[in-house]
C-alpha cells in the first residue's frame, strides 16, 4: 500500500533527497496521481482471450445479430441485500453520519437483460435463482422483443443446467442463440455497470426493513433507469464495447 510517507522514503533512498510527506502529496497531485481503491481481478483470467473477445469476437457477434435480425441482449444475475450500498454524504465536521441498517444476509436475487438500443428487462425473486428462472427469463425476452434473440452471458452454472439445455433442445426454430463470455471477465459485461449504478447511485444509502420493501425500491430504481436509455448505452462504453458499426476499408476507399 503506497502512502506519501513511503513514497518520501523511496525518494530518499534513491536520490538522497528528503521530502516531507505533505510535500510529496502536492507532488503526486501535480503528476496526476490520486489515492484509489484497487480493482480486483481473478488470477485465473486469460487476459489475451478477454481482449480478443472485445476486439474480434464482439464485432462478429454484432454482425451476426444484424444479419439474422436478432435482438442482441446481455444477461446477468446479481443479488441485492438488505445491507445498504454505502456512499459518501455530507454531515457536520467531526460528526460522522450514522446509517442504521438491518443486519441480515437476506437478499433479492435478480436477472437483467440490456440491449445496445438502451432497453432494460429484469426479473426479481426473493429466493435463489435456478435454471428454471433462466428459462422463464428467456421466454420473457422473446415475448417482450417479439424477435429472435442472441443472448450473451457468462458461464454461471445456472446457465448450463439441464433446464436451459432442454429449453434449447426444444427450440427447433432456433429462436435463441447463445454466446458465452470468456471466464473471469466481468469487465466485459455491461450489466456490471448496471448493477453498480443501481446499488451505489439509485439505491445509495438505502435501508430497507424487509425483502418486500427492498423489492419495491428495486423496481422503482429500475423504472428510473428505464427512462434513461443513454445511461444504459453508457454501460457498453464502460465495458469497452463499441456500439457503432466499424467502417470497412473498402467503404472508406470508396468514400475517398
Amino acid at each position: 500500500m503506497w502512502t506519501c510517507a513511503r513514497i518520501a522514503k523511496v525518494i530518499e533512498w534513491e536520490f538522497a533527497v528528503r521530502y516531507h510527506k505533505g510535500h510529496v502529496s502536492r507532488l503526486m497531485k501535480q503528476l496526476q496521481w490520486t489515492p484509489q481503491v484497487p480493482l480486483t481481478q481473478a488470477l485465473q483470467r486469460d487476459e489475451r482471450e478477454a481482449e480478443r473477445w472485445r476486439q474480434e469476437r464482439w464485432p462478429e457477434v454484432k454482425d451476426l445479430a444484424r444479419h439474422q435480425r436478432r435482438t442482441l441482449v446481455f444477461v446477468d444475475e446479481s443479488g441485492f441485500y438488505l445491507l445498504p450500498g454505502v456512499v459518501r454524504t455530507y454531515g457536520p465536521r467531526g460528526k460522522r453520519p450514522l446509517l442504521k441498517e438491518w443486519q441480515s444476509r437476506d437478499h433479492l436475487s435478480t436477472l437483467s437483460g440490456i440491449t445496445p438500443g438502451g432497453k432494460l428487462y429484469t426479473l426479481g425473486r426473493q429466493t435463489a435463482l435456478t435454471g428454471t428462472d433462466c428459462v422463464g427469463f428467456l421466454e420473457h425476452l422473446l415475448r417482450s422483443t417479439a424477435r429472435r434473440l442472441l443472448v450473451i452471458w457468462d458461464g454461471s452454472p445456472i446457465h448450463r443446467g439441464p433446464d436451459v439445455r432442454q429449453f434449447l433442445a426444444e427450440d427447433e426454430t432456433h429462436k435463441v442463440l447463445l454466446e458465452r463470455l470468456p471466464p473471469y471477465a466481468p469487465d466485459l459485461h455491461p450489466d456490471e455497470g448496471l448493477w453498480q449504478h443501481l446499488k451505489h447511485v439509485e439505491m445509495r444509502n438505502l435501508t430497507c426493513l424487509d425483502l418486500e420493501e427492498l423489492h419495491l425500491q428495486y423496481h422503482l430504481a429500475i423504472g428510473r433507469v428505464r427512462q434513461k436509455p443513454h445511461l444504459i448505452r453508457s454501460f457498453f462504453a464502460g465495458a469497452g464495447l463499441e456500439l457503432r458499426r466499424r467502417k470497412s476499408s473498402t467503404s472508406l476507399r470508396n468514400k475517398v
